[in-house]
């Protein structure tokens, strides 16, 4: 009896302790991906290892006294350029490396971001998550420099000749993203801390951009919910399937 009374008392501690918080927290979207891993290894990510290639290529050619025109006309934006040609850039700009930042966090981010939204997300949603982060920066450049530097939402003249690349805006969305739809929400929550605290510190750009994808991503995330609710629908959470890595044919 006492034995029985033991286990059930560790058992709760273990439930309201650092465990506890930890499984609830983390335990369906490292089962999810833990899953996807060990049953198809390296298959179950091709888009990101695609992803992280293009990323490295794009860094080599770049830095080639040949490749940096080429690159610069397939993926460099600047607020100055026009919208089109922005926008016609967007999604290469994405894969093209920061040049005054370490490539090597560049390709960790999309090792890590990427490939645990395409195994928890599928590839086609993860692409449409990337590419409305980034393109929300992009957009939310222009806004800012409109705007005026006297604003906090606003930014300097001379961010129109910052040039925009890289992979940060459409990492920090996937994170906030995958946290919803995984009920990951204090870490979720942590993500957006961090940006919002990044902003302050440092109130450039590419801070302002990462807030700029955040709520992109949080608009999305109502606009799902909602439909979810009328479709009388749940979201993925550890009671239902759907939380389980995708069947993909």
């Amino acid at each position: 009896m006492s034995g029985t009374s033991r286990e059930d008392r560790e058992h709760r501690e273990d439930r309201g302790g650092v465990r506890g918080f930890a499984r609830r927290e983390w335990a369906p979207l490292f089962t999810a991906v833990r899953t996807a891993l060990v049953t198809k290894r390296w298959r179950a990510i091709p888009m990101t290892l695609a992803a992280v290639c293009l990323t490295a290529l794009f860094q080599v050619v770049q830095n080639q006294d040949w490749g940096y025109g080429p690159v610069h006309d397939l993926g460099f934006v600047r607020a100055e350029d026009p919208l089109w040609l922005a926008l016609l850039r967007t999604p290469l700009s994405l894969f093209v490396p920061a040049l005054d930042l370490p490539v090597w966090g560049a390709l960790a981010q999309v090792l890590l971001v990427f490939g645990i939204a395409e195994i928890c997300l599928g590839r086609r949603r993860t692409l449409a998550v990337a590419y409305l982060s980034t393109l929300a920066g992009t957009l939310y450049a222009r806004v800012g420099i409109a705007i005026g530097p006297d604003s906090p939402f606003g930014l300097p003249a001379s961010d129109a000749l910052v040039v925009d690349t890289g992979p940060s805006a459409a990492v920090v969305g996937l994170a906030v993203y995958v946290c919803r739809r995984y009920r990951a929400y204090w870490t979720g929550g942590l993500v957006v801390l961090a940006m919002v605290v990044e902003v302050i510190v440092k109130p450039n750009l590419a801070g302002k951009e990462h807030l700029a994808a955040i709520a992109a991503t949080l608009v999305l995330i109502t606009v799902a919910a909602r439909r979810e609710r009328r479709q009388g629908g749940v979201g993925p959470g550890p009671e239902t399937r759907s939380w389980k890595p995708p069947i993909r044919s």
